[in-house]
């Protein structure tokens, strides 16, 4: 369940300070998610992360409806029933896994998650803990990417071998440390090198579900 949020909170800001808010909050998302890019030796990708977000379609909906506590896009959808921004955001960055979904082939035509890349994989986990930085602010804790994804993660239309992948870094970022993640990212992508994979490759990656139990955290109201 989402916490309660005061969805027009952004009109107590002046339209300069959402502006300035706006653009710090995506350049301070942006340098977390190269830096955590660059861990994972995804240096192009680091640095082309998210540029759709300068689009006018995203940017100005994201200026007009940001308070700096949660994201415009939630704003938008609360208030129109549809983010715009969000809509073209998730269509144009393979990170996200929105993108990767297609009709099935079984008798009942459907749409489902079909398997991301991995280099796509270790992106999202960028954005994740870099989103989480971002909003979280000095309230930060390496438990929150798991926290956030925990909060619906069974409801989402994964690839199983996507989902097995993505929660096995987040629980080593909750476990451990975000350091351990990106390098257990890095050694996934060396071992697939961008080819198909299942969710065996964990295994062959050193990683022991064993030692990341899945455990209750309470919700917090400060992830976004």
């Amino acid at each position: 369940m989402l916490p309660d949020r005061n969805y027009e909170s952004y009109k107590s800001k002046s339209f300069i300070e959402r502006f300035t808010g706006h653009i710090k909050t995506v350049h301070k998302h942006k340098k977390n998610v190269r830096r955590a890019c660059f861990r994972m030796g995804l240096y192009y990708q680091g640095i082309v992360h998210d540029l759709s977000k300068f689009s006018p379609t995203e940017f100005i909906p994201s200026v007009k409806y940001y308070s700096g506590q949660f994201s415009p896009n939630a704003v938008d959808k609360k208030l129109t029933g549809a983010s715009t921004s969000w809509l073209h955001h998730k269509g144009r960055n393979k990170h996200h896994f929105e993108y990767w979904t297609d009709y099935s082939m079984g008798p009942k035509p459907m749409m489902q998650g079909v398997r991301m890349p991995m280099k796509y994989v270790a992106e999202m986990v960028a954005d994740r803990y870099a989103a989480c930085i971002a909003y979280n602010k000095d309230m930060y804790d390496k438990k929150d990417a798991w926290t956030y994804y925990n909060r619906n993660g069974q409801y989402l239309d994964f690839d199983p071998d996507t989902r097995a992948v993505l929660e096995a870094a987040l629980k080593t970022m909750r476990d451990e440390s975000e350091e351990a993640a990106f390098k257990l990212m890095k050694r996934l992508l060396a071992i697939t090198k961008d080819r198909d994979y299942d969710a065996s490759i964990l295994d062959r990656a050193g990683y022991d579900d064993s030692k990341h139990p899945d455990v209750e955290i309470s919700i917090s109201d400060k992830v976004f």
